[in-house]
């Protein structure tokens, strides 16, 4: 289990990326949702212990990872959001050489553990083939396979999916399925489709807070009868933006369907969502945007 208490970080240049994050995270799957922008990859540098909190406590089991990061280490596995390899180098011979860094110093050990990654992550066939030839989804599995080196009990992935197309990206969430039945995983992403499918709990972070917590079943619950939609011309949007809280908005047969947040009806022609774990996403973003009106309308008062 993985816990964080009170976790802030302020940059040098005052920018403040986590503002008293409390979480505790489960064996499984986590999904970390937010905006870019929204201190999640703040959030997993400091869990990987790739930099200190400000202030707070990160504890992993028995270990405090602020005051003994080597500990955490050695059960860790990280796939950045951009992570670099030598390109020229092929996969084979790139894993062996992370085996090395990650302490493995039998020969034989070293070639079962690449063996048995390659299969895991479907890329025996171009075991042999330089990672500059891969496409992005190979690029990906392979960042798992260097993740898994040293059989990991924490494992964080960073915005894993952005750019695959739909083929790799379920091959790609389909491992992470596979693997995280009994490791901690957390999946840091602004893709809701990502949490929905493969995730039992989750958190949605923005503005470097979290601004929710739960089951995403039990969180879609919780938002029924908030969320109203209507088909509109596109040039009405303005007019319903200017009465009601838009979350979102899509084009259907040349129609936009329109999202609001109310907790009474909005009026003739809405109807309730049943919705799902993507309106309660933008309603969060959208209740945290309306609670900082007014904080940002005193602080230019008292300024003026």
């Amino acid at each position: 289990m993985l816990e964080l208490a009170h976790v802030s970080h302020v940059y040098a240049n005052g920018t403040r990326a986590l503002d008293d994050v409390s979480l505790t995270i489960p064996t499984g799957m986590f999904g970390l949702l937010g905006p870019n922008g929204a201190g999640k990859s703040t959030l997993m540098r400091c869990v990987a212990t790739l930099q200190t909190p400000t202030a707070g406590t990160i504890r992993f089991g028995g270990i405090d990872i602020i005051t003994d990061p080597e500990k955490l280490r050695a059960t860790l596995g990280y796939l950045p959001q951009d992570f670099g390899v030598y390109p020229r180098v092929s996969a084979y011979d790139m894993l062996e050489h992370m085996c090395v860094l990650k302490g493995i110093a039998s020969a034989g050990e070293r070639k079962a553990t690449v063996e048995t990654l390659l299969a895991q992550t479907n890329l025996w066939d171009v075991r042999k083939k330089a990672i500059a030839g891969f496409s992005g989804g190979m690029r990906q599995r392979f960042g798992i396979a260097q993740a898994l080196i040293g059989n990991p009990r924490l494992i964080i992935v960073d915005e894993p999916t952005a750019g695959l197309d739909p083929e790799e990206r379920n091959r790609f969430l389909n491992l992470l399925v596979e693997i995280g039945e009994n490791v901690v995983i957390i999946l840091s992403t602004h893709i809701v489709e990502d949490v929905a499918d493969l995730c039992p709990r989750m958190a949605v972070l923005a503005g470097g807070r979290i601004q929710l917590e739960g089951a995403p079943h039990d969180l879609i619950e919780r938002a029924r009868g908030t969320v109203w939609a209507k088909s509109i011309a596109r040039a009405e949007l303005a007019d319903v933006a200017a009465q009601h809280e838009v979350i979102a908005t899509r084009l259907v047969g040349g129609r936009t369907i329109v999202h609001v947040l109310s907790d009474t009806d909005p009026g003739p022609g809405f109807t309730t969502v049943s919705g799902g774990l993507e309106d309660v996403y933008f309603a969060t973003l959208a209740t945290m945007r309306r609670a900082a009106r007014p904080a940002a309308r005193s602080a230019a008062h008292h300024a003026a």
